[in-house]
């Protein structure tokens, strides 16, 4: 288990410890929006997204599917979290 403070540091752990699972916020400082997630997907193919973040606009959300999100998680509804961790592990999109 690993954490980053910033977008490009997320890049940086992401690729050098090719996760199973990335759970990301769209908010993170440094890279745009979901610039992050669509650098994640292209190094860590394997690894699933999971977006946990406060946003909740239509155009937002379905863009970090189109990018790859496997799951998409509005922190005021953190108590989904664990759902969400379990849909991705069994490869279904939440």
């Amino acid at each position: 288990m690993s954490e980053a403070c910033d977008g490009v540091e997320a890049l940086r752990k992401a690729h050098e410890l090719q996760p199973d699972l990335v759970i990301l916020d769209i908010g993170l400082p440094k890279l745009h929006r979901i610039e992050a997630a669509r650098r994640i997907r292209n190094n860590c193919p394997k690894g699933k997204l999971l977006f946990l973040t406060e946003r909740r606009s239509v155009e937002i959300i379905q863009e970090a599917f189109r990018v790859g999100a496997n799951a998409y998680v509005a922190k005021s509804d953190a108590a989904d979290l664990l759902a969400a961790i379990e849909a991705v592990q069994q490869d279904r999109i939440f």
